[in-house]
């Protein structure tokens, strides 16, 4: 294939699939500790907006950076507030959160749409990125594409390799036995769930600071419910979960690429190929119903009641 079309094609796939791997790990450590957020999605609009609006008002990327997983975090602490301190539906509180971020962030944006932004710098000095081949794919990306790999693998060590993740599986996996030799499982799930927030606000800023870059509203267009499908595809394993962002970024990439093709297809099934591949995916997974037992946190959804 010429590397005049595979290279483009490559960046386009990374593009794509950042956003989604930045709010699949942090939903990953979430589930792992027996939390189900299903707020995703409005975590990443009220990321993007705050990083979009902070952008435009300072100049600085770094305050945008800050104010989008800060702003991320917040919306999570509103979940864990809810899910984990008045033991509210795990379920029911997600939803709301995402409706509740729908809606504040096209309120807060109203007077920001299409206004155009400089997007985040490249991270690495121009020239590294005009090495034959391997610059453009390995040198040409933002600070949040990296931290989008070094999360993966942080998540990865820290879930494996160190006391505090193994804390926080036995939270995930049987938070009655983890409260009773004395850990305080209310902490460990509401700090889990400030990451998650953290990592889609950050998401949604990769969004209207380098993806568009700009702000509109419900520019993720359903990027967090694929990031929670992601989960479930990688049955809770970090590895996983960067091969399906790749793969999924890689099905958002083609459809567009087939219409440009001019292929006699109509644009709006090529549209929906993401999403028909996630429920396709979810579908064949569903069926190794053995696998997804010996994955997923035991505890994952459940109330934990500490006088019980």
């Amino acid at each position: 294939m010429d590397h005049a079309y595979l290279t483009p094609l490559i960046l386009a796939i990374i593009a794509t699939a950042t956003p989604l791997l930045l709010a699949a790990t942090g939903e990953l450590v979430t589930e792992k500790s027996g939390v189900l957020n299903l707020g995703i999605e409005g975590m990443m609009l009220m990321g993007a907006v705050s990083g979009f609006v902070t952008a435009k008002l300072t100049g600085s990327m770094v305050l945008a950076l800050v104010a989008a997983g800060l702003t991320g975090m917040a919306m999570s602490a509103l979940f864990g507030f809810l899910a984990l301190v008045l033991l509210a539906n795990q379920v029911a509180s997600g939803l709301a959160l995402t409706i509740f971020g729908v809606g504040l962030s096209a309120l807060v944006g109203a007077n920001w749409v299409g206004q155009p932004i400089d997007p985040l710098p490249v991270l690495f000095p121009a020239a590294l990125a005009e090495l034959p081949l391997v610059g453009p794919v390995l040198f040409a990306h933002d600070f949040l594409t990296y931290l989008s790999f070094g999360a993966i693998a942080g998540v990865w060590w820290f879930l494996y390799r160190t006391k505090a993740g193994l804390i926080l599986r036995a939270v995930g996996d049987a938070h009655d036995s983890a409260h009773a030799i004395g850990y305080n499982v209310v902490k460990v799930r509401f700090l889990a769930t400030l990451f998650g927030g953290c990592m889609s606000g950050l998401a949604g800023a990769y969004l209207s600071l380098v993806y568009t870059p700009m702000w509109a509203e419900n520019m993720s267009a359903g990027r967090g419910w694929i990031a929670l499908a992601l989960i479930v595809f990688a049955t809770w394993r970090p590895g996983r979960v960067l091969i399906g962002a790749y793969l999924f970024g890689a099905i958002a990439i083609l459809q567009l690429h087939a219409q440009g093709a001019g292929l006699d297809i109509p644009a709006q099934f090529l549209n929906m190929l993401p999403y028909l591949a996630t429920i396709l995916v979810l579908v064949i997974i569903s069926r190794d119903a053995v696998r997804i037992r010996l994955n997923a946190p035991a505890c994952i959804g459940k109330a934990f009641h500490p006088a019980a």
